[in-house]
């Protein structure tokens, strides 16, 4: 072989790599049940992968800021700047005490009613988790959304719902700049739209039209027509008299 045949110039090209597959990513805080929009996902979508994670409330925007997350569950309030958020439903609170609390003689319990109790902060104790065993140690009383204190269900524990106290709101957050088509499908997917929705993306694909199929009948076959034998009688279908008489 020739030193020409052996320079780079001549080598063949190495062939260029295949794309990732897509991956669509989401986050969601604690008390955020993602199942039922998974499944969905996986029916409608098994091309596309799906990974979901938990997140706890202080890093439920961060995770869309440095890009672990396409989407996010989040609870309200939070910064909107730079993000699309759609509100999704609110969330019963409840209060939590220690067990043998009086409030366990009651199924609902009013906020005017606790105004001598100790209350604790949940973010300043690091959480629901951390504040949930200050409770159960005897060191106050918290409020919690049910979905969260059922989350984490801390023992010597008990929960009440909890009238006249503001509600927390679950939202889908994204970042704005950041749509596609597979985000739009996932939002499609959370906001309850069915597959064969015209604002579905997975929808608006065309879809292969259908061959028609072959008329097994056959060629018509026209029936011969059949000489008339008798004149037609004008009578037929009257009643009995209505042919008129003539004069006799």
């Amino acid at each position: 072989m020739s030193a020409e045949d052996e320079s780079p110039q001549n080598a063949s090209p190495s062939e260029p790599s295949e794309p990732e597959a897509r991956e669509l990513r989401f986050a969601y805080v604690a008390g955020v049940t993602p199942g039922k929009w998974i499944r969905r996902w996986e029916e409608r979508m098994p091309d596309v992968p799906l990974r979901s994670f938990m997140s706890d409330d202080g890093a439920q925007l961060a995770v869309l800021r440095e890009g672990t997350a396409d989407l996010s569950f989040v609870r309200l309030p939070v910064e909107r700047e730079g993000l699309s958020v759609i509100p999704l439903y609110e969330e019963q609170p409840v209060v939590v005490g220690p067990k043998g609390h009086e409030i366990s003689l009651f199924e609902e319990v009013a906020l005017a009613d606790l105004s001598q109790e100790t209350f604790l902060d949940v973010q300043e104790l690091g959480g629901p988790q951390m504040a949930l065993q200050m409770v159960a140690s005897g060191a106050g009383l918290v409020i919690l959304p049910m979905s969260v204190a059922r989350h984490f269900n801390v023992k010597d524990t008990v929960a009440r719902k909890l009238t006249g106290a503001p509600v927390t709101e679950i939202a889908l957050a994204w970042p704005s700049e950041t749509t596609d088509e597979v985000i739009e499908e996932f939002i499609g997917i959370v906001r309850g739209r069915t597959a064969a929705s015209s604002r579905q993306p997975s929808a608006q694909q065309e879809k292969p039209k259908r061959e028609p199929k072959p008329d097994r009948r056959g060629p018509a076959v026209k029936k011969p027509k059949v000489a008339q034998r008798y004149a037609p009688n004008p009578d037929k279908g009257r009643g009995k008299g209505s042919r008129k008489k003539g004069k006799r």
